[in-house]
């Protein structure tokens, strides 16, 4: 007994003396060197700091998923010039927002937040840790002065509840609101609602720091240009969206700035008819360590048509394959370049460029001053402007006849502005975002898409081309020998399956919008398929034809056979004299709708077109709770939000 405790001794000796006193190598590091965190900002977090030492009194906030709120927050900074004040935009997620309080350190300072609202009232990603610090803080912001602009959609349910939100409790923090509120409508007319807030919002600024507007209408140049001669190309951007040659060194975690460029298995084509083109992708993201569950989105990076491209490089004279950078003339500003630099105009127009989609009036104001012609100059002057003749030719000419920059370039034959003034003014192309229609717990290694293809005749007799959805058609597995190949990334959503198997589901889910339900059947079918108990899962689908455009019909059936749906509903639209759409069937087996909610506390879910369908449905959905409830409409209205604020009515809907 003494011997083994004494040979215990001896080997914890020898451990404790190993150790302590192994290779310095590997020894534990020195953690004392670490500072303790305090809530003092750095000068590299601090905004207030920043603007302290570029002597700016306005800094703009953005809130963007899609990049519009910052175009808006850059263009609102931009405009401080023209009242003897200086502004800068800031993405919160860079900074420390808590020194907001500190505001006051700056004389005449200003706070302006111009926030987007993602999905069904959520903060978009860069502005989910403000939303989080205003939920729990309880700072002073007296006198603290803020204005906010809000960019939302009337078409989904909680209109603007960023915008709303941050107003609201900017102002219970003690903050002094100094203009109203700005309202955005994407489903109206966007870019109108920002300048008819803008032309009244400075004018309050001007009153409330007893400023003048200087007169200085002049274009400013944000960026300045450099021509590289003779540059080694492994240093040039030609597509990545963050890191240099990460498409060729491919490293997790993989998100918006580094995309994983998944090479494409499937691509076929749904519909059996019909003049549009429905399809099916499947994308490998084996190797990735990229996760995702049911009901989550994929996001792809698209380019743009080489022939559209080619065609701007032709009208501006320009060499497409030289080499530029695009250099921010303020140093201190976070955002160095508008697009990775140094690359070619051609990957510019390609990779990074919006080109498709109709100007901002901004752009215009600024291109104005290159057209020769003194009609079309004041014509482009006019549109971007703030009268009423000005917003109504900008909205026929340019919105509803959706000319893009070619467009206007072609049928402005005097305007041939430098091309690389208009790659500073284009706003970024943004990623496209798709419900994922597939199941890890099935396909854990990868990622399927469905969607159509989005083609269509302008009022100019112009055919546009969906820039995503065109370029995802023509991708085709293996081509000309080579892996065809999509940039992409996952981001979460609260679009997710009940926690317990055995409640039921209704999908609601026509065209396109069936694609996270496929996912979703697909996973109750595998968890019966391991012995959990599921419940019902019934789905409502429409499409216009059963011979033309009945999307996954085979999977259905078959899912129907195997019992991981229990009940399929499709409503044909166009197979007989009267429409028939999702909610006259949900009306049809209303009886048996109500008693799933009532009795089977069933979870409900809607996905596709906001505009009409979602809408339609929720009234249908009002008047079942109505008649089976024994409610008032709004008793009926207020029993439905009660469902969605438990999580047990979820859309992902887009307009």
């Amino acid at each position: 007994m003494i011997i083994d405790m004494f040979l215990l001794a001896a080997i914890i000796g020898l451990l404790t003396y190993w150790f302590f006193f192994r290779k310095k190598k590997e020894e534990v590091p020195d953690f004392t060197k670490i500072q303790p965190t305090t809530t003092t900002s750095t000068s590299e977090g601090s905004f207030i700091d920043k603007m302290k030492k570029t002597g700016r009194n306005i800094v703009v906030f953005y809130g963007s998923q899609t990049g519009t709120a910052e175009e808006f927050g850059n263009r609102l900074a931009k405009d401080a010039h023209r009242y003897g004040m200086r502004g800068m935009s800031a993405d919160p997620e860079e900074y420390d927002l808590s020194d907001l309080s500190r505001l006051t350190e700056i004389e005449k300072s200003l706070a302006v937040f111009c926030m987007a609202t993602y999905g069904e009232g959520d903060p978009t990603d860069n502005a989910q840790d403000f939303y989080d610090w205003l939920q729990e803080t309880d700072a002073n912001l007296a006198g603290i002065k803020y204005a906010v602009f809000g960019l939302g959609n009337k078409t989904y349910e909680h209109f603007n509840a960023m915008g709303k939100y941050v107003d609201k409790r900017l102002e219970e923090l003690g903050g002094q609101r100094i203009f109203e509120l700005g309202l955005g409508d994407d489903d109206g007319n966007l870019e109108e609602d920002f300048i008819t807030w803008r032309e009244q919002f400075w004018p309050a600024v001007c009153e409330h720091f007893g400023v003048e507007a200087t007169g200085d209408e002049s274009s400013i140049r944000q960026y300045e240009l450099v021509i590289y001669e003779d540059i080694n190309m492994n240093k040039v951007y030609t597509g990545e969206m963050g890191r240099l040659k990460s498409y060729e060194n491919q490293k997790p975690p993989f998100d918006a700035k580094n995309p994983f460029l998944a090479p494409v298995t499937v691509n076929r084509k749904l519909n059996q008819g019909g003049d549009r083109h429905f399809m099916h992708l499947e994308l490998d993201i084996a190797g990735s360590k990229i996760r995702y569950e049911s009901g989550d989105h994929i996001a792809v990076y698209p380019a743009n048509e080489a022939s559209l491209v080619n065609q701007l490089g032709k009208i501006l004279g320009a060499d497409l394959d030289m080499v530029i950078s695009l250099n921010n003339l303020d140093e201190e500003s976070n955002k160095k370049h508008p697009f990775p630099c140094p690359t070619t105009y051609r990957s510019a127009l390609t990779y990074y460029l919006d080109i498709t989609n109709p100007p901002r009036t901004n752009v215009l104001y600024e291109l104005a001053q290159y057209a020769t012609d003194a009609n079309e100059q004041e014509k482009l002057r006019k549109m971007a402007s703030s009268s009423a003749e000005g917003k109504s030719l900008y909205l026929s000419w340019v919105v509803e006849a959706r000319r893009n920059i070619l467009a206007i370039l072609q049928d402005t034959p005097s305007l041939r502005p430098p091309i690389d003034h208009l790659c500073e003014l284009l706003p970024r192309l943004q990623a496209r975002y798709y419900s994922i229609a597939s199941t890890s717990k099935v396909q854990p290694n990868s990622v399927h898409i469905c969607a159509v293809v989005v083609e269509y005749e302008t009022k100019t007799g112009r055919v546009n081309k969906g820039v995503a959805t065109n370029w995802l058609k023509n991708k085709h597995p293996n081509e000309n020998g080579h892996k065809s190949t999509v940039p992409m990334y996952v981001r979460k959503s609260q679009f997710r399956l009940p926690f317990k198997s055995a409640t039921p589901v209704i999908m609601i889910g026509p065209g396109t919008g069936i694609a996270p339900f496929i996912g979703f059947i697909q996973e109750r079918g595998w968890l019966k398929q391991q012995g959990k108990e599921v419940g019902e899962t019934v789905l409502y689908y429409g499409c216009r034809h059963h011979n033309e455009d009945y999307l996954y019909k085979d999977e259905l059936a078959k899912f129907l056979k195997e019992g991981a749906l229990t009940q399929l509903n499709v409503a044909f639209s166009r197979d007989q004299p009267q429409k028939i759409y999702v909610q006259h069937l949900l009306k049809k087996n209303k009886e048996n709708i109500w008693k799933l909610i009532h009795e089977g506390n069933c979870h409900i879910y809607v996905c596709g077109d906001a505009r009409n369908m979602a809408r339609d449905v929720l009234n249908t959905f009002y008047e079942i709770v109505a008649e089976f409830g024994k409610m008032s409409q709004q008793q009926s209205v207020d029993y439905v939000k009660k469902l969605m604020t438990k999580g047990r009515y979820s859309l992902d809907i887009w307009s």
